[in-house]
C-alpha cells in the first residue's frame, strides 16, 4: 500500500515481503494494545470517578480467570513472534547452497566490490534479477554495515572477519545501498547503488571487464609470487600440507581441535599462521600480516578454494 515512499521502500527481493509482514503484524499489536489500554483508562477514570468527597472504592480482591486471561494472552501473542521472527532470522541467516558469491571490502568511506571473474566496482554493485547472491564482507578500518533497504537486508561488516549477507532480487532496477554503522566523519557520505540486472544484460555486463582474470588465477599467480608453492606441494613433500581438496572440509589442528576450513580460517592462516597449527606439522610458516592488502587476501582465498581435484589436509 506505501511501498516506495521513504518509509516504506519497494519490495525488490524475496525477503522483503517477509520482513514487512513481520514488522506490520509487530506494528499492528502495538496499536491495539496502546488503544486497548488508553481506552481503558480513560473509561475506568469517569466510569470510576469519585462522585462525592465521602466515597469509598469497594475493595477487589482479583479473579482466577481474570489472571490467567491477561497471562496467557500476551504468552501466546509473545510466541507467535518468537516463532515468526525465528523463521525470518534463519531464512536470512541461511542462503541456499548455490549463490554468486561476490566479496565486499569496506574502507572509509567507499564500498569495493570484487566478482570471483575479476570484475570490481566502488560503490556500485551489478547482480542479475532472479539469482541469489551471497555478499562475504570484510572491513579494511573500522566496522562498517551493509544496509539494502529495498531488499530489507543489513549486516555488521567487521575487521579482521568476514561476514554473510545474502538475497535474491526480484525485479530490475537501481537501489540504495547505505553504511548503517557510524564509521567516522564522513559516514553520511558512504552510499552506493546496487544495479539489478536481466540475465542477459548482466553477462554482457560481466563481459566487459577489465580483462585482468579471475580471483582464482590472481591468487595462483600470488601463490607463487610469494613462495608457497614450495612448501605447500600437491606431492604431499612439502614442508606444510597439500591444500587440493581442503576447503569446505574439516581439519584436525595440533592440540586436538576440530576446524571447519572457510574462508575465514584462510585468512586466518595466512595472517597469523600460528594461531591454529596443522596436526603432523611444525609452525614454520611465516606470518603475511601487513605483506598482502584485503584483496590479495581474497584472491588468494578463491586460489584455494579452487584446488578442488585431491581431498587432502591443509596446514599452516
Amino acid at each position: 500500500m506505501w511501498s516506495g515512499t521513504p518509509l516504506f521502500p519497494q519490495q525488490a527481493s524475496t525477503m522483503a515481503s517477509r520482513v514487512d509482514n513481520l514488522y506490520f503484524f509487530l506494528l499492528a499489536v502495538s496499536v491495539f494494545f496502546s488503544l486497548l489500554i488508553a481506552g481503558l483508562i480513560v473509561f475506568y477514570a469517569v466510569r470510576y470517578r469519585r462522585r462525592s468527597p465521602h466515597a469509598v472504592g469497594t475493595n477487589i480482591h482479583g479473579g482466577l480467570w481474570l489472571e490467567v486471561t491477561w497471562s496467557v494472552i500476551p504468552l501466546l501473542i509473545s510466541m507467535v513472534i518468537f516463532v515468526w521472527g525465528t523463521s525470518v532470522f534463519f531464512a536470512m541467516a541461511s542462503p541456499p547452497e548455490e549463490t554468486l558469491n561476490i566479496y565486499v571490502v569496506g574502507k572509509q568511506w567507499m564500498w569495493k566490490f570484487q566478482h570471483l571473474d575479476g570484475q570490481r566496482e566502488i560503490n556500485e554493485l551489478h547482480v542479475p534479477v532472479g539469482r541469489s547472491v551471497k555478499l562475504i564482507m570484510t572491513s579494511e578500518d573500522v566496522i562498517h554495515d551493509v544496509f539494502v533497504p529495498a531488499f530489507r537486508v543489513k549486516a555488521d561488516v567487521v575487521p579482521g572477519r568476514y561476514t554473510h549477507l545474502w538475497f535474491q532480487a526480484t525485479t530490475p532496477g537501481r537501489y540504495h545501498l547505505f553504511c548503517a554503522e557510524y564509521c567516522g566523519t564522513r559516514h553520511s557520505g558512504m552510499i552506493g547503488e546496487v544495479v539489478v540486472m536481466e540475465p542477459t544484460e548482466y553477462q554482457a555486463w560481466l563481459s566487459g571487464g577489465s580483462g585482468e582474470g579471475s580471483l582464482a588465477s590472481g591468487g595462483e599467480k600470488l601463490f607463487q609470487d610469494l613462495a608457497c608453492n614450495t612448501c605447500h606441494r600437491p606431492d604431499a613433500q612439502g614442508r606444510g600440507p597439500v591444500l587440493q581438496g581442503l576447503f569446505g572440509k574439516t581439519q584436525v589442528l595440533l592440540s586436538g581441535e576440530n576446524v571447519v576450513v572457510d574462508e575465514a580460517y584462510v585468512r586466518e592462516s595466512i595472517l597469523n599462521p600460528g594461531a591454529k597449527i596443522t596436526a603432523g606439522f611444525q609452525p614454520i610458516m611465516p606470518a603475511f600480516q601487513g605483506l598482502v592488502s584485503e584483496e590479495q587476501l581474497l584472491q588468494l582465498i578463491e586460489y584455494v578454494k579452487s584446488l578442488q581435484t585431491q581431498p587432502q589436509g591443509l596446514s599452516k
